[in-house]
């Protein structure tokens, strides 16, 4: 007999994400699980900083407050809820929950999973943090837990976990797993999926994108998945919105995972009818026979300033201002030191504000007194003698601590992966039996290029859309095309060579391209763009969040059969 699809919704993308969600997805329709996603590489930081102070906290407080207004209407429903909002503390969290359900008089069963931390193996990490896979998500559920309070698994685990519980998947399920770790991708990051964020936005009604609705997946039991929403609620799911976050922050065809590799390039998107696209086809392989940790460590202090430079002579005072910072700060400079020259300024201007270019300061180093006083000090000393219009956004500071996020991977065995049951019971989590190393796949076949033509000199986003963000020190670029001429042309044309020459910042980098046909898609990987990571705040945009846009705006010469 063949299982009823599992319905699974999501009700947070990060730590901070739309507080009234959770209510919204419990109100709108039906639902069976409930996820919210709260962990980042940066969250890990803040939720260790918050550990430093509290040894009780570590986790997400704004979710406990979420629930405190949802947990009774949820348990009326049935609706099981899942999230990884228990950071460095799954247990704290779990806790209490327990403790406001009792105040509350709610009848809930609240399990957590935890083995993840391994900070006191990395001495001078804030934390360290293995990825767990779903399988202790699941042996919670399958004891009767309604919440599952975990720390650091992978977002697509929070979707693993339920399916494996619903349809008793077994971990040699590789196709079905990957299914599911597809769709848990696509919804991880609440509205990006149904609107949020997305290339061509300007096509829809303004009205359809003031308020996305949150991103919900019928599974079923072979794998397959339909993405969809609440009926009603703001947004649009269509085969472009769900292309759009399964590029993102990912690499290439092999997308690893603790439970199953899945292969994003076996994944086919059909509309299957409105706000529904139907994912089906995914292949999945062993994981890798290693897991990830993520490190937090503190890399040192960092300050900045930003000069503006208003009207005539941009560079020539850009020039002054840094040989005169050079001078104020005298033999000893910070470790690191950086400027960036914007030149948002525009002749013949009608404002003050789009007549001014910003020169920016960035200084790092161990030393906070090198990045603190002597910085300010400097800056401010030169307010009457500098460049004509000489002023800055903001004093600069005292120097503040930031961290530097680093990848290693330790064996499975290596972990103890724990669910801890609603009643106490512990039940160890047996590490996958079938591995497979992490290889590369051949390159695929491209499609024919398009016939010569007239071309017209436009930007690049006229054709294709992009999303882009950060992994560590990397980021990510996908850019895909809408239709299988712009695909034929898109192929040929955005080269690693074509896009180094359209993203400056890339062309002294490691950058790798992967070709996805049946998404139409091309996903660039570069290495290094971001420096330490997030946290290290290395350039403009530290998370890399609108480099695909920057890609996008752009000028090629694009056939003119495709305009």
């Amino acid at each position: 007999m063949t299982a009823a699809p599992l319905r699974i919704g999501n009700f947070s993308g990060f730590y901070g994400d739309r507080f009234s969600a959770l209510r919204e997805m419990l109100d709108g329709g039906e639902v069976d699980v409930l996820t919210g996603d709260y962990l980042a590489e940066l969250t890990m930081l803040i939720l260790a900083r918050d550990r430093l102070k509290d040894p009780s906290a570590g986790y997400a407080r704004t979710f406990l407050r979420q629930l405190e207004d949802t947990l009774g209407l949820a348990h009326e429903k049935g609706v099981r809820i899942v999230t990884n909002a228990g950071g460095l503390n799954p247990a704290g969290l779990a806790a209490a929950i327990r403790e406001s359900a009792g105040r509350l008089d709610i009848p809930v069963r609240v399990a957590h999973v935890e083995g993840d931390d391994l900070t006191a193996r990395h001495p001078g990490s804030l934390a360290a943090h293995a990825y767990l896979g779903g399988y202790g998500i699941a042996e919670c559920l399958r004891a009767g837990a309604d919440v599952v309070v975990t720390g650091r698994v992978t977002d697509a685990a929070l979707v693993t976990g339920p399916a494996a519980a619903h349809f008793g998947w077994k971990p040699d399920d590789h196709d079905r797993l990957a299914g599911a770790v597809v769709a848990g991708h696509v919804l991880e990051c609440g509205a990006q999926a149904t609107g949020g964020n997305y290339a061509f936005f300007g096509e829809r009604d303004p009205r359809d994108l003031r308020r996305p609705g949150f991103p919900l997946a019928e599974l079923y039991e072979d794998g397959s998945s339909v993405v969809t929403k609440h009926p009603g609620t703001g947004g649009f799911v269509d085969v472009g919105t769900v292309t759009a976050q399964l590029l993102y922050e990912t690499g290439g065809a092999r997308y690893a995972g603790p439970d199953v590799t899945a292969r994003l390039d076996t994944v086919t998107l059909t509309q299957d009818g409105p706000d529904r696209v139907r994912i089906e086809g995914v292949r999945g392989e062993a994981p890798p026979p290693a897991l990830k940790v993520g490190r937090n460590r503190l890399g040192g202090f960092r300050n900045e300033v930003v000069f503006v430079l208003t009207g005539l002579d941009i560079e020539a005072k850009a020039a002054l201002v840094r040989e005169q910072m050079g001078d104020a700060l005298g033999a000893s400079p910070p470790a690191d030191v950086r400027w960036e020259l914007a030149r948002t300024d525009r002749p013949d201007a009608g404002t003050e504000e789009t007549a001014s270019a910003l020169l920016r300061l960035v200084v790092r180093d161990a030393d906070q007194q090198k990045v603190g006083r002597v910085l300010s000090g400097a800056a401010i000393e030169l307010a009457l003698a500098s460049y004509p219009g000489f002023h800055v956004v903001a004093p600069p500071g005292k120097g503040s601590p930031y961290g530097v996020f680093e990848d290693v991977y330790v064996p499975h065995g290596d972990v103890d992966h724990v669910a801890v049951l609603h009643d106490g019971r512990r039940i160890t989590v047996d590490p996958p039996q079938d591995t497979a190393a992490l290889d590369a796949v051949p390159p695929p076949a491209l499609p024919e290029p398009l016939p010569p033509g007239p071309a017209a000199r436009v930007p690049l986003g006229r054709v294709a859309g992009a999303r882009s963000g950060d992994k560590g020190g990397n980021a990510n670029v996908g850019v895909w095309a809408r239709t299988d001429d712009a695909w034929r042309w898109l192929a040929h044309e955005l080269t690693v060579e074509r896009f180094r020459e359209l993203i400056p910042e890339a062309r002294d980098l490691p950058v790798s391209r992967h070709a996805l046909p049946n998404l139409r898609a091309l996903n660039f990987v570069v290495e290094g763009i971001l420096g330490e990571g997030v946290a290290a705040q290395a350039r403009f945009d530290p998370q890399a969040k609108a480099l695909g846009e920057w890609l996008r705006s752009r000028h090629a010469d694009i056939p003119e059969v495709l305009l």
